[in-house]
């Protein structure tokens, strides 16, 4: 072990960071064990009943416990298999006689606790490593220390017990350098005054056994150290004379820090002792677990306060027992000792009473009694006070708090655990050094808002019955830190009048749903403890787990304190594992959303009636099918032996619109398509059907204009069979729909006709005249395909003679020979 594994035990803790003093905090540790490294065993075998050590231990153990057995002796190989031992504890066995040689063979060995056996007899052995040695509350008749012990040079913690205290006996280790000497006394039956004082201690702990004369251990003791501590004092020891009291005068004293533990005493002794510490070297007092009473002879006025460097006396946990004296005596002793820092807790003290003048107080402590408004009845002059705790006792009413911290200057304030409550009507005035306070577990409503210091930074509210935060409160400006925990909110309070809030608890309230002003005005919110509230998982809740996720470590408990209560199917999830979509819980985007879509709805509606963009759309998707089948048509369809562009099959009684629409449509100057008409292109010398197939078999698509005259005409029926039948594989058959057929009217033994209608889609000619040059435009595009490459166009040669057998059914015969 290296000098980083010594601590100082005499540590002084003065809490606020005023460097106020307000309680002392001290461990006796000196050089403290560190925690076992790796590689190190640490072995515990206490409280196993054990008579005799372990012979099995293993070699690589570093730390052995073998507390609270039945041991009574120890042999010199007990230990011999463990060299590598560093801390070896044997407190609270039956050992009666030990050699420390038997440790010889563990040279690492730092820690050695012998504590509360029955040691009597103890052979020295010189165990150079050896930083703390336990050997108090052991049945010695003398102090066992030999010149081996003033041969251990890291020696840190030493402790001793005898029967006998002598000055030979300590000038054995006068020269060591000691952190902290420990006299645990079981007996005491004589002591030389002034052999303390020989010891070069930090610190000296004496726990001294009942009916003892504590008074010159006492004198002695504070001569010895800067810390002193002595515990279980109690009055049954016979006082000295008076020539004995003034004999009590310090001179040389060292302690300036001084504890008094279990400590039982009439009064007027404990009143001696005051006085005694008093003009001592002594700066800070403790007392604890006090016990004091009976009938009083000394004269308290005659107490001199003069000539002291006393900064802070402390009594903690004290019980008054009967005596007959007035209390306010008791109170004055104390307030006119006029030093910084004064606490008298858990004293069930009813009241405090102080000088009429100014006092120097700056830290004043009286927790845990049971104080009333009634001490701030009467003017109390502490203009230099900065820290007041009054946690734990009966005060009611808030605004007399405020006024008699008005006159101090007070920066801390704890009024905790008291029945404190506050009405509107009442004024409140603080001084404007105040930055903290604690108010929790009061009965304060919504209005202690308004009974609040405009300079307050860090406030404790936790514990009341405040239902919301008012929205009024404007002067919380400086405010950092609020904590409202176990309250009755309902909802997180906005930072409109808390701009420099940035630590939030809110835990144990009744907010179901946060609302929207929180996470708009509390930007400089850094740390926000919400959990353990009734959450209820709906949409409202989204941005709250949002939070989390945009801002990773501000929820304080995330995620074990925060779970649904409500809906009760979401009941006991947790909120990190609820999934609320956006779209279904931002309003405005789905109103949005459903006002475009509207609006497009009606636009179209709009349009399809108007302009009837149903017909154009069914158009374009006609024209687009048919330009992709084009377009795919292999190269050798295109050679085939064809004449015509298209042939077509229409009722006589629909020949106006053929000869004056279709006809002059189709056929344009530029002769890019061909069409074959019966009424030009049959061959006078065959029949008419032998025409029909000629005809269908020569044209590279058949065009049906369809029409109700269609359907009743028995040689259009025969045109559809043979183009059916010769085409349909090819998918070469282009419908137009004249006139709207319903399927119902067409006879059964068209079921061909009904089949191509139910399967192809129809050109439907439009009454709209508009419309007509893309009904043209589609047409052309279904027939426009090229013939043959490798073939000049066919040209038409016009017989120069009709055959007249042939002009009354035909105006004119085209011929058309294949160049």
């Amino acid at each position: 072990m290296g000098t980083s594994d010594k601590s100082v035990g005499n540590k002084v803790r003065l809490l606020r960071n005023t460097c106020i003093f307000c309680s002392i905090v001290i461990s006796a540790q000196g050089w403290t064990p560190k925690q076992p490294e790796e590689g190190e065993l640490t072995t515990n075998c206490s409280s196993m009943s054990l008579r005799r050590v372990p012979e099995d231990l293993t070699p690589t153990t570093t730390t052995l416990d073998l507390s609270y057995n039945l041991l009574f002796q120890i042999q010199s190989s007990d230990f011999r298999s463990v060299s590598n031992l560093k801390i070896l504890i044997l407190c609270h066995n039956r050992i009666q006689q030990l050699d420390i040689k038997a440790f010889e063979f563990n040279k690492e060995l730092r820690y050695l606790d012998l504590s509360h056996n029955r040691l009597k007899i103890v052979t020295c052995y010189s165990l150079p490593g050896l930083r703390h040695l336990d050997l108090s509350f052991n049945d010695f008749d003398t102090v066992p220390i030999c010149e081996e012990t003033g041969n251990m040079s890291h020696l840190e913690i030493l402790g001793l017990s005898g029967a006998k205290i002598q000055k030979s006996d300590f000038q054995k280790i006068a020269h060591l350098y000691l952190n902290t000497v420990i006299l645990g006394l079981r007996t005491l039956s004589y002591y030389e005054e002034g052999s303390l004082p020989i010891l070069n201690t930090t610190k000296l702990h004496m726990v001294l056994p009942k009916n003892i004369n504590f008074w010159v251990l006492l004198c002695d003791g504070i001569k010895t150290s800067k810390i002193l501590e002595m515990t279980n004092i109690d009055d049954k020891s016979q006082f000295a004379s008076n020539e004995t009291q003034r004999n009590l005068r310090l001179k040389n004293a060292k302690t300036s820090i001084l504890l008094l533990n279990e400590v039982d005493l009439l009064w007027d002794d404990l009143l001696i002792i005051f006085q005694l510490v008093w003009h001592t070297s002594v700066e800070y007092f403790q007392l604890q677990n006090v016990a004091f009473g009976g009938n009083v002879y000394l004269d308290h006025n005659s107490f001199d306060y003069s000539n002291t460097v006393m900064r802070a006396i402390k009594l903690e946990h004290v019980h008054f027992r009967i005596f007959y004296i007035p209390q306010d005596r008791v109170y004055l002793l104390f307030t006119k000792m006029d030093i910084e820092n004064l606490t008298i807790s858990d004293a069930q003290m009813p009241h405090m009473i102080f000088p009429n003048y100014p006092m120097r107080f700056q830290y004043l402590n009286f927790a845990n009694n049971v104080l009333t408004d009634a001490l701030f009845k009467k003017p109390i002059h502490l203009p230099h006070l900065k820290t007041l705790i009054l946690k734990g006792n009966q005060l009611e009413t808030f605004f007399l708090v405020s006024h008699f911290a008005s006159n101090t200057s007070l920066q801390h304030l704890d009024l905790s655990q008291n029945l404190l409550q506050h009405e509107n009507n009442e004024n409140c005035s603080w001084p404007e050094t105040l930055i903290t306070m604690n108010l929790s577990s009061n009965k304060f409503p919504d209005s202690v808002f308004r009974c609040l210091p405009r300079s307050i930074q860090i406030l404790d509210l936790n514990n009341n019955k405040i239902q919301t935060v008012p929205k009024a409160i404007t002067h919380l400006k400086s405010l950092r830190e609020l904590n409202v925990a176990f309250n009755f909110l309902t909802d997180l309070p906005g930072c409109s009048h808390f701009r420099s809030l940035s630590i939030l608890n809110i835990e144990m309230n009744l907010i179901l749903s946060p609302s929207r002003e929180f996470f708009q005005s509390c930007r400089e919110v850094k740390i926000l403890n919400a959990g353990r509230n009734p959450f209820r998982c709906t949409c409202e809740l989204r941005d709250f787990i949002q939070l989390q996720k945009n801002s990773e470590g501000m929820l304080a408990g995330w995620s074990d304190s925060y779970i649904c209560e409500y809906p009760l199917n979401l009941k006991g999830t947790q909120l990190k594992d609820v999934h609320l979509p956006e779209l279904s819980c931002n309003t405005a985007l789905l109103i949005v959303i459903i006002v475009v879509m509207l609006s497009l709805g009606m636009t179209v509606a709009f349009c399809c009636l108007h302009f009837d963009l149903l017909w154009y759309i069914r158009m374009l998707s006609q024209w687009t099918q048919t330009w992709n089948r084009v377009r795919k048509t292999a190269q050798e369809r295109l050679k085939r032996n064809v004449q015509f562009h298209a042939f077509i099959s229409y009722s006589e009684h629909d020949s106006p619109w053929v000869k004056n629409e279709l006809i002059p449509n189709l056929e344009k100057e530029d002769g890019s398509v061909l069409i074959c008409l019966h009424e030009r292109n049959f061959d006078p010398g065959k029949s008419v059907t032998e025409n029909i197939i000629n005809c269908i078999e020569k044209s590279y698509t058949s065009i049906l204009v369809l029409s109700p005259n269609f359907v009743q005409s028995e040689w259009c029926h025969y045109e559809l069979y043979f183009a059916h039948h010769n085409l349909v594989h090819e998918n070469y058959i282009i419908l137009i729909l004249l006139e709207h057929i319903p399927l119902y009217c067409i006879p059964n033994r068209y079921h061909k006709l009904k089949a191509l209608m139910e399967e192809k889609t129809c050109l439907k000619w439009p009454k709209d005249r508009r419309k007509h040059g893309l009904f043209w435009a589609n047409l052309r595009a279904a027939i426009n395909i090229s013939l043959s490459e490798t073939r000049d166009m066919c040209e038409l040669q016009t017989f120069a003679e009709l055959n007249e057998e042939s002009r009354g059914s035909t105006d004119s015969l085209i011929k058309t020979d294949c160049l």
